[in-house]
């Protein structure tokens, strides 16, 4: 509901003017620091050996990993030149820019020199690119695409969501952000934040986001909600409100109660919002498998929300962005390849191990049978929902189609689409779709999905006494445990040279959350 509320009593929200109470003096906006002046400049290279014309290859540039096209008229050995936009000044000991997602999969993301725009190219161990197009369960990858589309409702973008190969033309990200027509970030000054440490992106990030929120006296949103009826409070005010909304200062009120939200009532209400939303009784989403501590998309979702369970994905996208823009913590910790999702990082095959190790480990078997054929396998998937058996099709016409020895790599790629894809396709649609009505996709490039769950649940406060005293430890350690002279080396050096950061995310890989 929208409008203007004389009484406090009432749940809902209402767009405020200039003319109404200026902000607490401590929640005003940060002052943003001065960006480096970017510039466009001429690079020349030699076309490396191999390289045929019109064919990628990569190479680093002004510290940027930079993927360049051959001409169709040049050839091995000989000199091409290209144009690439640069922050000044270009520091000669600047580390080369390389998001790598896996060193040993090689997956790296590169700057686009014909667009100046993000994608994913895999690096071979001879530092060449690899162009094969077949699945292999051990490099290959896919990263979601997302086109928006505009829908019928101007508050709500309409969009598809598919998985493409990670090394696809399509699969790229764009490079700046604009505001007000004006460019207010280009792709050098992301290829300058991703060499700063989290804590330094973090305070880039918010710069930015600083500067794309609009001032409280062009208008400012007040949310009222009542406890017991928070969640289709918030979900109706929040629905209500149209793109422009997001870059707004937000106050919360609770019906009845009396406050004002000096930055604790927003705490409070994304906390409890965020709760509610992920707990796994309100049937939208379910404790993973893989980790009883993350949460994962119920694919039966519309079964305990059947008229709007949509709407909810919708809703909690825009709350995880509007958090992210507003410097505030989500409650849920999702499954890892979610925040690969969010990024448009690559997906493996190695991720299904972390959703399902059983079915996981019972697709890695195949790969060491003499005779897939013998098992009598089609394209399809049985899936159970309430007693009710379904058996689904992973390609078109799948059931009539048997599982070889020659086709078992698409048998593999297609289980993996659809358990990573397919089966959440609806719901992670309007997850990303409200999360980017938020959030300029391009500032989220600096970050990694570690960072990015961080920076979103905020970093934990790590009681090394607990984590030590309840390790379990096995193999050559298995006997002496704690005492062997290597594990109290690794204690000491977790608690005497790792900072925050570092803990935690050693604690992300130990534990998985």
């Amino acid at each position: 509901r929208r409008g203007r509320y004389n009484s406090h009593t009432h749940p809902g929200v209402c767009v405020r003017g200039a003319s109404d109470h200026r902000p607490p003096e401590q929640l005003t906006r940060p002052s943003m620091q001065h960006r480096p002046r970017s510039t466009t400049q001429m690079f020349e290279v030699i076309v490396p050996p191999g390289v045929r014309p019109n064919q990628p290859f990569s190479l680093i540039a002004a510290g940027q990993r930079v993927l360049v096209t051959c001409p169709p008229n040049a050839f091995p050995g000989q000199k091409i030149r290209f144009q690439l936009q640069v922050s000044q000044p270009i520091s000669k000991s600047i580390e080369p820019v390389k998001l790598s997602y896996d060193n040993e999969r090689g997956w790296t993301r590169t700057i686009r020199v014909t667009d100046m725009k993000f994608q994913w190219v895999r690096m071979d161990d001879k530092g060449d690119i690899d162009l094969n197009k077949r699945f292999d369960m051990k490099h290959s990858a896919y990263v979601r695409k997302l086109d928006f589309l505009e829908g019928n409702d101007p508050r709500m973008r309409t969009g598809k969501v598919c998985l493409v190969p990670a090394s696809s033309s399509d699969a790229v990200v764009e490079s700046k952000v604009m505001h007000n027509q004006k460019e207010i970030v280009s792709s050098a000054d992301i290829a300058t934040a991703q060499q700063k440490t989290y804590e330094e992106k973090a305070v880039w990030f918010q710069e930015i986001c600083s500067q794309l929120s609009e001032d409280w006296n062009d208008g400012h949103i007040r949310l009222v909600v009542r406890r017991a009826h928070l969640l289709q409070d918030a979900l109706h005010s929040v629905m209500s409100l149209g793109p422009d909304a997001f870059r707004k200062i937000w106050r919360f009120e609770f019906a009845g109660e009396p406050g004002i939200d000096a930055g604790g009532l927003a705490r409070e209400w994304y906390q409890l919002v965020t709760e509610q939303i992920f707990d796994p009784d309100n049937g939208l989403w379910l404790t993973s498998s893989g980790n009883q501590m993350r949460m994962w998309i119920n694919p039966a979702s519309e079964i305990s929300c059947p008229e709007d369970h949509l709407i909810y994905f919708r809703f909690l996208g825009r709350i995880m962005g509007k958090a992210l823009f507003d410097q505030q913590l989500v409650a849920g910790h999702m499954d890892t390849h979610l925040y690969k999702h969010i990024l448009g990082w690559p997906i493996t095959f190695a991720e299904l191990e972390a959703v399902d190790q059983e079915f996981y480990n019972s697709l890695v078997s195949l790969v060491d049978m003499e005779d897939v054929s013998m098992l009598c396998l089609d394209f399809t998937i049985t899936e159970e929902t309430l007693g009710t058996k379904k058996n689904i099709e992973l390609i078109p016409n799948g059931e009539n189609i048997e599982v070889t020895n020659d086709n078992l790599p698409e048998y593999l790629e297609a289980n993996l689409k659809y358990r990573l894809m397919d089966r959440i396709r609806p719901q992670l649609t309007e997850l990303l779709l409200g999360f980017f009505d938020v959030i300029p996709e391009p500032l989220l490039s600096i970050f990694d999905f570690q960072e990015l769950e961080l920076l979103m649940c905020g970093m934990p406060e790590i009681d090394l006494d607990d984590w030590e005293a309840n390790t379990v430890y096995s193999g050559l350690f298995q006997d002496n445990g704690g005492d062997d002279p290597v594990c109290r080396w690794f204690w000491e050096v977790v608690r005497e040279n790792f900072d925050q950061e570092t803990r935690a995310r050693l604690l992300q890989f130990v534990t998985g959350t």
